[in-house]
């Protein structure tokens, strides 16, 4: 699915980070699904690279409760079988120089 210009966030450190970095354009919030409502965090279209900030981590946040963990799996079920490589990190690990790394080496072995 092609993000318009209005459905595009504004650009943020991680998307700036990841665009000079890995020379791919990084898109936050980006709509992957047609149908659905569902917004990876963020996402390297050229590449179909999601990218999932997974909060509350410690406590018991929406990701960790039934309902939540159980959407999250159709989610990223949905979008693997659409052909996305799905990378998960926390906020405090997103703009660390390992994730940045890991990001990046999935972009080199996206053909």
């Amino acid at each position: 699915m092609k993000q318009t210009p209005e459905h595009s966030s504004e650009q943020d450190l991680f998307t700036r980070t990841i665009a000079k970095i890995c020379c791919e354009s990084c898109v936050k919030e980006y709509k992957f699904h047609e149908y659905r409502k569902w917004r990876f965090d963020y996402a390297i279209p050229s590449k179909k690279i999601a990218i999932e900030v997974e909060g509350g981590v410690w406590i018991q946040g929406r990701h960790n409760r039934a309902n939540g963990f159980l959407g999250d799996m159709e989610k990223y079920n949905t979008a693997t079988a659409m052909g996305w490589r799905l990378l998960r990190t926390t906020p405090q690990e997103l703009m660390t120089t390992k994730f940045i790394g890991v990001v990046k080496k999935t972009v080199e072995f996206c053909f």
